[in-house]
């Protein structure tokens, strides 16, 4: 498969949902573009798109708290990915391993 065959939404982008590889833990959600799946493919490093700031980060120059990408996954109907990482130090900005830690789970 090839980024031709990602369906982005209408701002361009697409959720890409974080894994650790060899646990298969959950680390976070992110988004890419074109040019973020792009530059992540080729520098073997995450490259996301903050919609909150409008440019991209590279996970780690500013924290230390790097992934380096194992695999990229299209999901069955080309609109999410699945990065596959090694995660070296806590993948949340708050400090914790997983954006998804036990703290944040909704009861009825």
């Amino acid at each position: 498969m090839t980024i031709d065959d990602i369906t982005f939404d209408e701002r361009g982008l697409v959720p890409v949902v974080v894994q650790e590889d060899g646990s298969g833990e959950v680390l976070m959600l992110a988004y890419m573009n074109d040019v973020a799946i792009r530059r992540t493919l080729a520098e073997g490093r995450a490259v996301y798109w903050s919609r909150s700031r409008q440019e991209y980060w590279r996970k780690g120059d500013t924290s230390g708290n790097v992934q380096n990408v194992v695999s990229v996954h299209i999901d069955c109907d080309g609109d999410a990915l699945l990065l596959s990482v090694e995660q070296v130090g806590p993948a949340c900005h708050t400090g914790t391993h997983s954006c998804f830690d036990e703290s944040r789970q909704v009861s009825p």
